[in-house]
């Protein structure tokens, strides 16, 4: 940071993902936290100007809560790195590894941690048959927030039909039937395992509109499924070298005890909104939303 009392923060929000609405009230969010502790804030939608718009407020500090591609793939991140400007979150290989479902699957795989079984096919194959036998979930390979999710039940005749702008590869994820679970990860430390309790699927609706989930927070399961959650959380977190604040999603079919818990997915720029989940573990943890967006804050680095 450079030698100003306090450093000027730009807050890159927005973005050109299809989960721009969702990064714009987590950067309202974070920007009347930062204010509230006297910090000069400037609020930057993240378009094709960025580079230019960076350059012309010259912050010290960009805290990144944008969501989906672009922002959370590594692109913001190298942009950042080139500049030289700090920023929270995870690094360049680190946010593009765990954007990449399949590729950050590679990883916890080597590293011990359980997944579901998946693969990566074309959309027409996924149209024309089923790539693997029902039930499964058909995603995009680097979207969050259950963007283009499609499931396929049990006994289905026909294959997946997909959305017209749907990518031209997806992934066929092998169905996890059970309760959906999250753990997040804070300076390296487990917080808690909150349960998402929800009428129908854990969809984008759900996440984001208030009354769409019911968060159980700490979970009421099994101490061994506890334990396993926090363990599997800091894991999932290393292997794929992150920094800050990571999310790791869970699906654990109760049936088979601990052999039925799995790992959906690692968050690196979990949702800083009135519902989002990491706000409500870091409380629990004894931080307020203002004193998390401080702490991200301070933790702010580049790779280099």
């Amino acid at each position: 940071m450079s030698s100003r009392t306090r450093p000027r923060i730009a807050v890159l929000m927005g973005g050109m993902s299809l989960e721009r609405e969702v990064s714009l009230v987590s950067g309202r969010g974070v920007a009347d936290a930062l204010r509230q502790r006297g910090y000069t804030v400037q609020e930057i939608d993240a378009g094709p100007n960025l580079p230019s718009e960076i350059a012309r407020e010259t912050p010290d500090v960009a805290f990144n809560a944008l969501h989906g591609r672009w922002g959370e793939d590594g692109c913001v991140q190298g942009l950042l790195e080139f500049l030289q400007i700090p920023y929270t979150h995870s690094g360049v290989l680190s946010s593009a590894l765990a954007m990449h479902k399949e590729r950050a699957k590679s990883v916890f795989r080597s590293a011990g941690l359980p997944v579901a079984d998946s693969l990566v096919v074309c959309r027409d194959e996924v149209s024309s048959s089923h790539p693997i036998d029902p039930p499964y979930v058909v995603k995009p390979v680097n979207e969050g927030s259950s963007v283009g999710v499609t499931f396929v039940t049990e006994g289905a005749n026909s294959p997946a039909r997909l959305d017209a702008d749907a990518p031209d590869r997806v992934m066929v994820e092998r169905y996890v039937p059970g309760r959906e679970l999250t753990t997040a990860v804070m300076d390296g430390r487990a917080l808690a395992v909150t349960d998402i309790q929800t009428d129908g699927w854990y969809s984008y609706d759900a996440k984001y509109v208030p009354g769409g989930s019911r968060h159980v927070v700490p979970a009421e399961i099994p101490q061994e499924i506890t334990d396993a959650c926090l363990d599997y959380a800091v894991r999932a977190h290393q292997s794929l070298h992150c920094r800050g604040v990571t999310r790791t999603d869970f699906r654990w079919d109760e049936s088979k005890g601990l052999e039925g818990l799995f790992i959906l997915e690692t968050n690196t720029q979990p949702g800083m909104t009135p519902t989002s989940l990491v706000p409500e573990q870091a409380e629990l943890a004894g931080f307020s939303y203002s004193d998390l967006v401080l702490w991200l804050l301070e933790d702010a680095s580049c790779d280099r």
